[in-house]
């Protein structure tokens, strides 16, 4: 099964700040704040959802098609994601712009100040998905992250009029969309992925009820944080899957990439739903024992140990066959 990720590519450089941000700032000088911080820790990280997506079902083996737009210093990242068995030849790459960037200093009280650089991002506008089927031999299924907000409607839209059956995945783009904008990402996906809070918003914003929505797409997948995940199904019995223990929590940031990619290598397997969940939710408690998105390492015994547990032999056998 041949799937492409589509959504943002970016790289996140954090910084600390041993020190309180409020210790600094002077009440009656707000209005011409003019401050900087000596930190005293950087990390750069790989980051974006399409290539967190992209990186996870790479690890599981499954070869999946990256369709994004970077700048000229994208090297480094591209040569890290295709040795980690992403595709990515279909990312685009600008001749003016950066990669988009995410800069953030954190203080001693974990409050933040951050900016993010669109950059590359908006250039995904231009990538026609024909190009990227006709270099591969045809998709599948087009998982359409959050991205470029023009990116994703002429995504959507070729896919309908091409007949690519299509993931709608809005994440972090929800709370910048209308209603209007949202009832077009979703009406006619394969897939409609949310978290529990971005389900709400979703029925709130477009006015559909969560029977018109179901209506609308195949299956609604809602990720549940620590109860797991549900999956809806027009005209099917809802499917429940529970989470793996986790041996720590280290950081919650981008966990429901690394459910996604689990569950889309799933289906690029041809299992059941449920067992595709599964294998999500296995996936998201690598990532939540991580700091970093992309830092998990997937050691295949220790993945099928903890599978097992969790779901069983029958699941863990019928995984196996896949993962090796």
């Amino acid at each position: 099964m041949r799937i492409a990720v589509t959504g943002s590519i970016a790289t996140d450089h954090l910084m600390t700040f041993p020190g309180r941000f409020s210790d600094q700032l002077v009440a009656d000088q707000l209005h011409t704040v003019s401050l900087s911080f000596l930190v005293d820790q950087l990390d750069v990280r790989r980051g974006g959802v399409a290539a967190n997506i992209a990186f996870g079902m790479g690890q599981l083996g499954t070869r999946p098609v990256l369709v994004g737009a970077a700048g000229s210093d994208f090297d480094e990242y591209r040569a890290w994601l295709e040795r980690h068995g992403v595709d990515t030849d279909s990312v685009r790459i600008s001749e003016t712009l950066h990669t988009a960037r995410f800069v953030c200093t954190t203080d001693s009280d974990h409050n933040q100040i951050g900016s993010f650089y669109t950059g590359a991002m908006s250039e995904a506008r231009l990538i026609e998905l024909k190009t990227v089927a006709d270099r591969i031999g045809g998709l599948d299924l087009v998982s359409i992250g959050a991205d470029d907000p023009e990116a994703m409607l002429r995504h959507t839209e070729e896919c309908r009029t091409r007949s690519i059956p299509f993931a709608a995945d809005f994440s972090q783009q929800i709370a910048r969309m209308d209603g209007d904008e949202i009832r077009i990402l979703l009406d006619g996906a394969t897939y409609l992925f949310s978290n529990e809070y971005e389900k709400g918003l979703i029925e709130t914003k477009t006015g559909w009820s969560d029977e018109e929505i179901l209506s609308r797409v195949g299956h609604r997948v809602t990720t549940l944080g620590a109860r797991g995940v549900r999956i809806e199904r027009r005209g099917g019995e809802t499917i429940e899957v529970g989470v793996p223990d986790e041996e720590r929590r280290a950081d919650p940031t981008g966990v429901g990439d690394a459910f996604r990619a689990g569950f889309l290598s799933g289906l690029a397997w041809g299992v059941s739903l449920e067992r595709a969940a599964q294998i999500g939710c296995m996936l998201a408690t690598l990532v939540i024992e991580t700091v970093g998105t992309q830092e998990y390492q997937l050691q295949r015994v220790h993945f099928m140990e903890r599978f097992t547990k969790t779901y069983g032999d029958d699941a863990a056998t019928e995984v196996h066959a896949h993962l090796g």
